[in-house]
């Protein structure tokens, strides 16, 4: 079983206009909403490839009932904990006459050191125990920076693969502790090893840094248009994105994420999830607002990677 973790979830809200123009009325399309925050978008990834996960959030007030009524409507497994706060909503308008995306993320409520407990305590209690456990997003205002570095010590206790996609002091924390797998962007790697800047020949043994540290067993870096890189301490191999007309980035991260956790259950090998995951996340590209993927587009990018990786490893 997976288990996603969303610790700053949101209702995401996106719309579409002609053109930004200051103090104007803006006419915009119909408005989507959907729910969003990290782990969330995993397991909605997870869920759109026919697998099944269950999402793990803190929800709060009159958005926290809507976000638990979207993922019931699309019948993604949940378990909500009650909260005081309202949760947060985030806003995507996309200017079509530019194709420019811009995101308005709200912070979202604070959660009291009881609340931050009752989310952990609510993991430890789960029966059957996960087998995956992803931990996806940002944290609200005053949460503690240690809260996925605590969830990976009760993961190494329960021997459960902890997968973390986050960023700042909390990506590091939890790298200290030692989870099973990393997802970071090249900026959060060059944090990790105190880097300004890392040639794209120095990144792999970056990443082993970080692995020999016992920071994780298995690094994905990802690196944007130019797809991915799977590092281990006895082999890494870079991985291509196709080139595909990009309407949106919302959520591909969280789509390549989905991939690999899917891919990882199933007993695949790390090259082939890491080949998944590029598709996902290449495919999310695809479309507006934070629709993520269509599963046609990831299977047809996936092939696509397979038959372009031994020749791009080769060049």
């Amino acid at each position: 079983m997976i288990v996603t973790i969303t610790i700053n979830p949101a209702v995401d809200k996106s719309t579409t206009l002609d053109k930004l123009i200051p103090e104007k009325k803006l006419r915009c399309s119909d408005l989507l909403v959907e729910a969003g925050g990290g782990g969330i978008n995993v397991s909605k990834a997870i869920e759109k490839l026919g697998g099944e996960s269950l999402a793990m959030f803190p929800s709060g007030g009159a958005n926290g009932k809507l976000l638990e009524g979207i993922l019931f409507e699309n019948k993604i497994p949940f378990k909500s904990i009650p909260v005081e706060n309202e949760t947060r909503e985030s806003f995507t308008a996309t200017e079509l006459s530019t194709n420019a995306q811009y995101r308005f993320v709200m912070p979202g409520g604070n959660l009291s050191s009881a609340e931050i407990d009752s989310c952990l305590s609510t993991i430890t209690a789960l029966n059957p125990l996960p087998s995956i456990i992803i931990a996806s997003g940002s944290l609200p205002p005053g949460a503690p920076d240690d809260i996925f570095a605590r969830l990976a010590v009760i993961a190494k206790k329960r021997g459960i693969k902890l997968i973390v996609d986050t960023s700042g002091k909390p990506l590091h924390l939890a790298a200290q502790e030692g989870v099973y797998l990393l997802k970071p962007n090249l900026s959060e790697l060059c944090s990790l090893v105190n880097k300004d800047y890392l040639q794209m020949s120095e990144v792999d043994e970056a990443a082993k840094h970080v692995i020999r540290n016992g920071h994780c067993e298995v690094m994905v870096v990802s690196m944007g248009p130019a797809g991915a890189m799977l590092v281990t301490k006895d082999m890494h191999e870079k991985i291509p994105a196709p080139t595909v007309k990009k309407l949106s980035t919302v959520g591909a991260g969280d789509s390549m994420v989905g991939g690999m956790a899917w891919m990882l259950e199933k007993g695949k090998p790390l090259l082939e999830m890491v080949r998944f995951g590029v598709a996902c996340g290449t495919a999310a590209t695809m479309n507006s607002g934070t629709q993520l993927f269509k599963k046609e587009d990831v299977y047809r990018l996936y092939q696509w990677i397979n038959q372009h990786s031994i020749s791009f490893a080769a060049a």
